[in-house]
């Protein structure tokens, strides 16, 4: 009985440790059924991401480019090169690694037995990731691939390929701010600045994407050579600027600035029929009395205008009938009062008895605010609508990002006072930016078509235009052409006999009006010091106009000037002098097609040495079309594409012999 009950308990227990075992493997086989059918994709997500990722290949931004067809701003590929030492299998390291040394020697300079011992060592540490170049081009990104040991590939050949983006401005920091950039600011919020910011949507293109895998703590290499998605380049924006131009207006405002010990300062140049801007410049001084481009002053900084605005006076008193330019207006020795205040004018004891119009040309303050307020003080709301129906009191709507707001007074503003309207009427107690105030001089110019400002005329891929920027009417009539005709006139005598007579050339006719306005008149800890605001604004061809232009300039050192025709005047001046000799579209060559029999010979000799040198055709297959027909064009080929991207196929062989002028045709895709 004793064993019987024993080996009944002996069972009992086997029984248990029995069932505890099932149990047990029951429930690692429900987990492993858990983990397999309704976690594992969990699981198999987390593992990938560990060791395999899918990075983003950003796009080649799309360049940038003047009206003729200068770079801008482009996007530079760089490239890096790096060596998995554990791929190669033993017998192609050992038959290649010498081959591949001497010919990096021969490519950087540096002994092959150099880079004989660091791969060497990268294979003997097991290195994944040994940094063999940076800062490649693509055309040596080719050449480095074709070398032993690495033309084999990523798996067999051990190489691994990384690309960077790097934005340059081959014209330096000319137009910097109007070209402007897209970038993240310290605060991690996106900043769009200039002509990159607001075509960003056109340039950025689509990026691809390329999988990699993980080969040691925080370093990746990719799977393969191929994408698993190819970037889409991005497309090319053709600005209105022209490099001519505005390396004349940046030039001469830089100039006048630094003579001047000015703080800051602006010039615009419009195409008076279009509205592009052929050049825009915008100087701030440094802690280091240096200038650079800054703050776009010229599109966002709101001011009081001062003389130029008696311009908008002058056609609105026209365009009513209120007074003809013969009108005599006393300048009461300069110093006139309404309501308490005083109105005088810059020159001391004023002008006496004079013309509507001579008191335009020499800028008396007392003559344009007696004809506007004489005219207007019993209803100011037909002089302010005037003004809106010019367009003066909204924004004009250009691509750029900040633009000014403009402020023209109301009537039936609370602010409105009773010397709302004489100050107005030269040019105070009101705001707007250089670019408005030039593009309602631009519309005189333009006979009263007041068009927008465009600083871009064209989106292409290539050759192919995608989308074009005609010139866009705000207005197409400010006022009658006899208005028009009158004030233009009035302009033309300013520089013969007015303010601007210091500017005027018998060489070439130009129109305009200075302005000499008080910054800060007010004064306070909070405004600051008054200082004075010089400017120039106008058009040439004074008779014919193709451009018109605005200069101001901020905080001239008072010792040395700050009228406006002594300080802004002369960059006026010479940008419309240096256009009409100078620029390539304007100077015309005279005896253009005159033979020279030496020049001929000279020509005909050195066409015949370059056509009978071999040259050989390179492999351009992978290489992106913009590269590939940049580098054909200067080897001396006439290129032909097909499609858009990347060069899939070539009609001639690489390696074979060519002359110059043979075509070639790329087809790409």
């Amino acid at each position: 009985m004793g064993v019987g009950a024993e080996d009944k308990k002996i069972s009992f227990r086997i029984y248990i440790v029995a069932f505890a075992i099932f149990v047990m493997a029951l429930l690692v086989s429900i987990k492993l059924a858990n983990i397999q059918w309704v976690e594992g994709d969990f699981y198999r997500n987390l593992a990938r991401q560990r060791t395999v990722k899918n990075v983003t290949i950003p796009a080649n931004r799309g360049n940038v480019y003047s009206s003729d067809g200068s770079l801008l701003a482009t996007s530079i590929p760089n490239y890096t090169i790096r060596f998995d030492a554990v791929a190669p299998k033993a017998e192609d390291f050992k038959e290649f690694t010498e081959g591949l040394c001497d010919s990096l020697e021969v490519m950087f300079g540096k002994p092959s037995e150099d880079y004989y011992q660091l791969f060497k060592k990268a294979r003997s540490h097991k290195n994944r990731y040994m940094l063999v170049a940076k800062g490649l081009t693509y055309t040596e990104l080719l050449r480095i691939k074709s070398f032993p040991l690495f033309k084999l590939g990523a798996y067999k050949g051990g190489i691994i390929t990384e690309q960077s983006i790097v934005r340059e401005h081959p014209i330096g920091k000319i137009a910097e701010r109007t070209v402007g950039y897209e970038r993240v600011d310290h605060d991690g919020e996106m900043l769009y600045v200039g002509i990159e910011g607001a075509y960003a949507d056109y340039l950025k293109g689509k990026d691809g994407r390329h999988m990699m895998q993980k080969i040691a703590k925080n370093q990746w290499k990719p799977i393969s050579d191929i994408n698993e998605l190819d970037p889409v380049d991005g497309l090319d924006v053709v600005s209105t600027i022209d490099v001519y131009i505005q390396d004349i207006a940046h030039h001469a405002l830089l100039k006048q600035l630094e003579y001047y010990e000015a703080d800051h300062g602006c010039v615009v140049v419009l195409e008076t029929k279009t509205g592009y801007v052929k050049a825009i410049s915008n100087l701030g001084r440094a802690t280091d009395g240096s200038y650079y481009e800054t703050i776009n002053y010229a599109v966002g900084e709101s001011q009081e205008p001062g003389s130029t605005f008696k311009l908008a006076g002058l056609v609105a008193l026209l365009e009513d009938g209120k007074v003809d330019t013969s009108n005599v207006y006393d300048s009461h020795g300069g110093d006139i009062t309404i309501h308490g205040k005083h109105v005088r004018d810059s020159h001391k004891g004023g002008y006496g008895k004079v013309s509507l119009a001579r008191g335009f040309e020499l800028s008396s303050n007392t003559v344009l605010v007696q004809a506007v307020y004489e005219n207007y003080k019993d209803n100011p709301k037909q002089f302010v609508k005037h003004l809106n129906d010019f367009g003066l009191n909204h924004r004009l709507g250009v691509t750029l990002k900040g633009e000014g707001v403009p402020r023209i007074p109301q009537p039936e503003d609370k602010s409105w006072s009773r010397v709302s309207l004489p100050w107005m009427g030269f040019g105070y107690g009101l705001k707007l930016t250089p670019l408005q105030t030039l593009a309602f001089y631009n519309g005189v110019a333009n006979n009263g078509e007041l068009v927008r400002p465009l600083f871009v005329q064209e989106i292409k891929a290539w050759d192919k235009t995608i989308k074009k920027f005609d010139k866009e009417v705000i207005n197409p009539k400010l006022c009658s052409q006899e208005t028009i005709n009158k004030v233009k006139a009035v302009m033309e005598n300013v520089v013969k006999k007015g303010t601007g007579k210091k500017l005027y050339s018998p060489n070439f006719s130009m129109a305009g009006k200075t302005g000499t306005a008080q910054v800060n008149y007010g004064g306070g800890k909070t405004n600051g010091d008054m200082y004075y605001s010089s400017s120039f604004v106008g058009y040439f061809p004074a008779d014919e106009p193709q451009y018109s232009c605005i200069v101001v300039i901020h905080k001239p050192h008072v010792a040395k000037g700050y009228f406006g025709a002594d300080v802004s005047g002369p960059v006026f001046r010479r940008i419309a002098q240096k256009i009409f000799t100078d620029v390539p579209s304007t100077n015309k060559v005279k005896q253009l097609d005159k033979n020279i029999k030496k020049q001929e010979q000279l020509y005909a000799a050195y066409d015949a040495k370059i056509n009978t040198v071999n040259k050989i055709v390179p492999n351009i297959v992978g290489m992106s079309g913009m590269d590939a027909v940049a580098l054909l064009g200067n080897m001396g080929f006439k290129v032909q594409v097909n499609g858009m991207g990347k060069v899939k196929k070539q009609s001639l062989s690489p390696g074979q012999a060519f002359k110059k002028n043979q075509i070639i045709t790329l087809e790409l895709s």
